[in-house]
């Protein structure tokens, strides 16, 4: 089995710096061709199945992804964003910092002592729900001979990863976040869950702009 973890394309507040979280915003027209790009990167591998986000962002990546093809499309809410509750929309950029608590920066620079504010999901809980959706799929035996896609988004895909990468959650950013449409190809065989390759992209890599980087 081969499993395709992709986050999503560029959205306005990608650019604005700003929470999206469970916030659902549509790509931007960057967005759109760095998925179409990333199409065209993808174009010969024969999906067999593809989960996204319910989030429209995620959601519209994986239906560029999938073009005409006749591939299933489901929509998966373990895979969806950590929600950020009452900050979402709020600005985290050093520049432009409009987020009320200075220690919410810890989601960035130090996730093992990060408080989620009200109405927001902790990093372990995110963990946990994508690496339970993440073994569902690879322990199951009728997905033995597939290749799946799932559309996802930057914290999310750190969160199918961290059973394979981290063993403390204050390395929950090892490696750092993912480009928009970074792609990461995981092998499953036997049971066990390799990474072949992670945040590979398709396009000009000057065409990202992730304020992720400038934030850590």
């Amino acid at each position: 089995m081969k499993i395709y973890l992709i986050r999503h394309g560029e959205t306005d507040w990608n650019l604005e710096q700003r929470l999206q979280g469970a916030t659902d915003i549509p790509l931007n027209e960057n967005g759109l061709e760095l998925a179409r790009e990333t199409a065209r990167g993808l174009k010969d591998v024969s999906f067999d199945l593809i989960y996204t986000s319910p989030l429209k962002r995620a959601r519209q990546t994986a239906e560029v992804i999938r073009g005409e093809r006749e591939i299933p499309l489901l929509e998966e809410p373990r895979i969806r964003e950590i929600g950020f509750g009452i900050y979402e929309g709020y600005c985290c950029s050093p520049k432009n910092f409009t987020i009320p608590d200075p220690a919410f920066m810890n989601f960035f620079v130090d996730p093992g002592n990060y408080v989620p504010p009200q109405g927001a999901e902790s990093i372990e809980q995110l963990c946990q729900r994508t690496t339970e959706f993440l073994h569902e799929v690879a322990d199951n035996p009728d997905n033995a001979d597939k290749t799946i896609l799932f559309s996802s988004h930057g914290a999310a895909v750190k969160g199918l990863l961290s059973s394979l990468t981290i063993t403390d959650m204050k390395n929950f950013w090892n490696g750092g976040v993912h480009k928009n449409c970074g792609v990461t190809i995981l092998d499953v065989t036997d049971g066990k869950i390799t990474i072949e390759r992670e945040n590979v992209i398709y396009y000009d890599e000057a065409r990202s702009h992730n304020y992720w980087e400038e934030t850590e």
